[in-house]
């Protein structure tokens, strides 16, 4: 098993502003008022999946459409001004249903804050993000559609939910990528942001034992980390990041 003072350097290493650059948390960072980093923040959560470099030009695409102005592009949201935007699964009238039911929330004197905090406050056998994707499962005109489960995963399926997961840690943490922006959850109470590279790191490193990627695994991983830091166990989400690069 990887040791403390082995997985703290490699956590110390790559937490830097050279980091974003290349991460897709460099979308929300061009932005300064809270409300716009939380809405490019959780648009990009949406489409981080596949090969960076093409999902960060898909994003680059996004918030042109949204000529940078992520609130305003929501608050004033119709599914005509994303024309054909797409990304692999997710067709336009995925990211329409998601961005309309975004806009209900925001004109609704809401914001993903308070979303994420009524999560908190109510979740499912320790499951913050039940009540989060009930939120827009319940208000989907069509939520079977496949772009929409995948960009949006179903939390009562057992999804690792590793973009809600990185999303989380975002909003939450305070650091020189993170931003900790909200405070109504400690850094101690976040999951690691578990896909199947960060899976198969974790299991040579001897940090999980269970073989399916799902929230059970979640669960293990974060509670293994809290070992080596009670306080802050998805700050190791860099040293996992830095182990890939380094073997």
């Amino acid at each position: 098993m990887i040791t403390k003072s082995e997985i703290d350097k490699l956590a110390n290493q790559y937490e830097t502003t050279d980091f974003i650059k290349d991460d897709p948390i460099r979308v929300p960072k061009r932005f300064q008022a809270k409300k716009d980093i939380e809405i490019a923040g959780f648009m990009a959560s949406l489409v981080a999946y596949g090969r960076r470099e093409v999902f960060l030009k898909k994003l680059d695409t996004l918030l042109e459409i949204a000529q940078n102005e992520p609130l305003n592009f929501i608050l004033n949201f119709e599914p005509k001004i994303l024309g054909d935007f797409n990304y692999r699964f997710g067709k336009p009238e995925d990211f329409a249903e998601i961005f309309l039911i975004m806009r209900n929330l925001y004109t609704g004197n809401s914001s993903l804050e308070e979303l994420f905090k009524y999560g908190y406050e109510n979740s499912v056998e320790g499951n913050i993000f039940v009540p989060v994707t009930d939120y827009f499962y319940s208000r989907a005109k069509d939520n079977n559609a496949m772009g929409f489960k995948f960009m949006i995963p179903d939390a009562r399926k057992g999804s690792a939910m590793k973009r809600m997961c990185m999303y989380l840690r975002w909003m939450v943490r305070k650091g020189p990528v993170d931003f900790g922006l909200w405070n109504f959850m400690k850094p101690s109470e976040l999951l690691i942001p578990l896909d199947t590279h960060v899976a198969r790191l974790s299991r040579e490193m001897g940090l999980l034992s269970r073989n399916v990627n799902d929230f059970k695994a979640v669960i293990e991983l974060t509670e293994n980390l809290k070992k080596f830091d009670s306080e802050d166990p998805v700050k190791y989400d860099f040293a996992m990041f830095g182990y890939g690069v380094n073997n």
